[in-house]
């Protein structure tokens, strides 16, 4: 019983979250992963911005949009279910005290840290046709940075011994003093001048819109999450606790 209503508090924000996520990335990430496919086949050679802006445009239509809308809300999904999982632990652990909205964003603000932000930090977002490190070196360290900051949160949310906080910070340094993968060459190199320009503004734009769109989605996943939260799954949640 429990179970069924926490998939189905997961699946409504999934649908909420996703849909808005979907919004945002035709709005402002796909019209900059389109205008830096353009230079992917002219390494070396100048491109000028009068030959990008026609295929920002190209490649659309609905089977697109539809597609792309089924992954953000699965990827949603999980996200919501990972966020309702942790508030049913906290609530199981600290009973009626908890309120549903505050620890929704609460958890949703941990997860945003562990699952973008702390690996973001050393690994920012590329766009098409820039050179990185190996993609295996790139993953590893991605894992570590993120598994880091979710202990270091843990740590402070569930610890009780004042050092928690030495140990938290320890887990949030401990993947950057390892170091982040990094080519020791310009990614860029093999692009002419002008492209290389208008790709290093593209990339800005695009770090820039991720992290915005990653507050974004685990901002509205934790308001969602903490609404059907109290709605669906607190009241039943405790009435299994204190049974």
């Amino acid at each position: 019983m429990l179970l069924g209503r926490l998939i189905w508090v997961a699946l409504g924000a999934a649908l909420l979250v996703g849909s808005v996520q979907t919004v945002l990335l035709q709005w402002q990430a796909t019209p900059i992963l389109l205008a830096a496919q353009a230079f992917e086949d002219q390494t070396a050679a100048p491109v000028h911005a009068q030959a990008v802006e026609p295929l920002a445009h190209e490649d659309g239509g609905v089977e697109r949009t539809a597609w792309t809308w089924v992954a953000n809300v699965l990827h949603s999904f999980s996200m919501a279910l990972l966020v309702c999982v942790v508030m049913c632990l906290w609530v199981w652990r600290r009973g009626a005290s908890a309120r549903p909205m505050l620890l929704g964003l609460s958890v949703a603000a941990a997860g945003w840290l562990s699952l973008h932000l702390w690996p973001s930090l050393g690994l920012p977002a590329d766009i098409p046709g820039m050179d990185a490190a190996r993609l295996g070196s790139r993953q590893g360290w991605w894992v570590l940075a993120a598994a880091s900051a979710a202990l270091a949160c843990a740590t402070l949310a569930f610890g009780r011994q004042p050092w928690r906080w030495l140990i938290a910070i320890a887990w949030l340094a401990l993947p950057y003093g390892v170091g982040a993968p990094a080519l020791q060459s310009d990614p860029l190199a093999g692009f002419g001048t002008d492209a290389q320009m208008q790709l290093r503004l593209l990339g800005e734009q695009f770090v820039a819109v991720t992290r915005w769109m990653s507050v974004s989605l685990w901002l509205s996943l934790g308001l969602s999450c903490g609404w059907l939260f109290r709605r669906w799954l607190q009241t039943p949640l405790l009435a299994m606790r204190d049974h």
